[in-house]
């Protein structure tokens, strides 16, 4: 019920994403984003309702509607800037209250209420939302507006997790995992955790590195390597999966593939090199391979 009502609240917020778009007469594509931003939200509010085949189309209409270039901000709402100075020196680093919340909040729920763990961040930042009312004093309509001007700026990326984890749970299905586990038992001892953490870990890092987002390679990476040569061994897969994940990340810094990561920064930074962003986080990206291999062998089992 808590899953649904975090599905119903996302849907809803990008309805009105979708309303504000279709209203802003300056925005010459203003159907198509509306479209867009609509159908999403239509699959939030009515994904376990619609037939997996309706959804499916959805998605080909919103693909579609990207690729034609019918997806475009129009005139967001401008920022007074004498007006958000004063509220910056007025809030000060309370600001750092809400988000600070939100991760908090997650990680006891998910710790301590197994059942409410898949909620957890939703939990936390419906409360961190209401911290925010309560720290900046805003007016519900300047939320609204904030809420539309972040949708519409992040703009079609912003659907990108839930393709690509739809994308991960399709190799799954078509048994790339097993392929994966295969390949990898011929060379990782079954019963060395050392061996299958490094193994895990590897595997995301490079799984990302290939697809551009830890997002795809999760699924598969877990139900490959993670489920037969970490979790068969006794590891928490709450630990283990989370450290996967941001151990996926580290794919992420050193592959041109994450275009919104990487090549996006160098493009609006005019950069002669356009790998220079990754020439930069390769040493990060090292290092933290190696500190998640240690954390997740001495805290995961």
């Amino acid at each position: 019920m808590l899953l649904e009502i975090t599905f119903i609240l996302i849907g809803l917020q990008l309805l009105h994403t979708a309303w504000r778009a279709f209203t802003d007469e300056t925005n010459p594509n203003r159907v198509g984003t509306a479209m867009f931003w609509g159908l999403s939200g239509l699959t939030f509010l009515g994904g376990q309702f619609i037939p997996p085949m309706i959804i499916g189309i959805i998605i080909c209409v919103m693909g579609a509607l990207s690729l034609f270039k019918q997806v475009k901000v129009g005139t967001l709402p401008i920022v007074d800037e004498d007006k958000a100075e004063a509220r910056s020196e007025r809030v000060g680093n309370k600001i750092f209250i809400p988000v600070l919340t939100l991760g908090i909040v997650a990680l006891i729920i998910g710790f301590t209420i197994q059942s409410f763990n898949v909620v957890g961040i939703a939990m936390g930042a419906v409360l961190a939302t209401v911290i925010v009312f309560i720290v900046s004093k805003a007016k519900p309509y300047e939320f609204l507006d904030e809420n539309s001007r972040m949708v519409q700026q992040v703009s079609t990326t912003g659907i990108l997790p839930q393709l690509l984890a739809a994308l991960g749970a399709v190799f799954t299905a078509a048994g790339v995992g097993d392929v994966i586990a295969s390949l990898i038992g011929d060379v990782v001892p079954a019963d060395s955790r050392f061996f299958g953490v490094v193994a895990y870990v590897m595997g995301m890092v490079i799984f990302t590195a290939i697809m551009g987002n830890a997002f795809a390679a999760f699924t598969v990476i877990t139900a490959g390597i993670g489920i037969p040569f970490v979790f068969a061994l006794g590891a928490d897969p709450f630990v283990a999966g989370a450290l996967a994940m941001t151990a996926g990340y580290c794919g992420t810094l050193i592959t041109p593939m994450a275009g919104n990561f990487n090549a996006l920064p160098a493009a609006l930074l005019q950069m002669k090199n356009e790998y220079g962003v990754i020439k930069q986080q390769i040493p990060v990206a090292v290092v933290m391979i190696v500190v998640h291999i240690v954390l997740m062998y001495f805290f995961a089992f």
